[in-house]
């Protein structure tokens, strides 16, 4: 039996709840001097991987910064993934995958599955096709040990209407994170602080908008973790974590990407430390 999801995002908290996203856009290779290039997006990718993986145990490469490169991007990614998984990282990989079917299956397959090409420990994904539709990759990752984060309150503008559209008493994100709630009890495989799911929880959001205040409220078993993108660059501060996110704080993967790069490639180590000190401060 695969070590369980939860155990290892345990671990990866028990050296820092941050995570850094290892996005190549073109705009980010160009004002570090990386060429447009697949040569430059390996090199940029693994550069980013020496700098942090001495001082984070979770990274979160975006997988359409790879795809844009065509099948060759898809090989930096692999290697990207192996080589990180290698070192011991937890990686979630943003893909934010969702469909139905046979399609969603095959999703599940390159994922998630024990001869999946990519090699992750969780992947994003959309329930916006019904969280029923996500059935297959939720199989997979319960009994493969993987790990899925599905997308509940995102920052982007467009979402906010129907996630926080009401159906009866709740939200459309609440009722999202509610069916989550309920899928870990009943797909769990073991006895972990988490279940094998998560919610994306954008950190620049008014979670009392989306209906999102109480999280894990009277959860006495399985807790729900939370991937929040936002810090950094788009505005959320590491230092006011607790406030952010409240009682839930404790089960938040907090994650930077631009943010780690403000003083270049060589200055990433130290940066990403400043940020781990920050937020271990602020969760006291």
């Amino acid at each position: 039996m695969p070590e369980s999801f939860s155990k290892k995002l345990e671990a990866a908290f028990a050296k820092s709840q941050l995570c850094v996203g290892i996005d190549p856009h073109r705009e980010l290779l160009e004002e570090n001097n990386y060429d447009l290039t697949v040569s430059g997006l390996e090199r940029f990718s693994l550069d980013l991987l020496d700098q942090v993986s001495d001082v984070v145990s979770i990274i979160k490469p975006q997988v359409s910064f790879f795809e844009s490169f065509g099948s060759a991007g898809f090989a930096v990614l692999e290697r990207l993934l192996s080589e990180a998984s290698s070192r011991g990282l937890l990686v979630i990989a943003d893909a934010k995958r969702g469909d139905i079917g046979s399609t969603m299956q095959a999703y599940a397959d390159a994922w998630l599955s024990k001869d999946a090409p990519f090699v992750c420990d969780a992947l994003t994904v959309s329930p916006y096709l019904g969280v029923g539709s996500l059935a297959p990759a939720i199989t997979a990752a319960s009994e493969r040990g993987k790990g899925l984060f599905i997308l509940s309150a995102t920052s982007n503008k467009e979402g906010r209407t129907i996630q926080t559209a009401t159906v009866g008493d709740s939200t459309v994100a609440n009722q999202v994170a509610q069916e989550v709630a309920e899928l870990n009890k009943v797909t769990a495989s073991s006895r972990g602080k988490f279940g094998h799911l998560g919610l994306v929880v954008g950190a620049t959001l008014d979670r009392y908008k989306f209906g999102l205040e109480n999280l894990n409220e009277g959860a006495s078993d399985l807790m729900t973790s939370i991937l929040a993108p936002g810090f950094g660059a788009q505005g959320a501060l590491l230092s006011q974590a607790r406030m952010i996110f409240g009682t839930n704080a404790p089960n938040v993967i907090y994650s930077v990407s631009r943010s780690a790069l403000r003083d270049g490639m060589s200055g990433v180590k130290a940066a990403v430390a400043s940020d781990v000190a920050e937020l271990a401060e602020a969760l006291g």
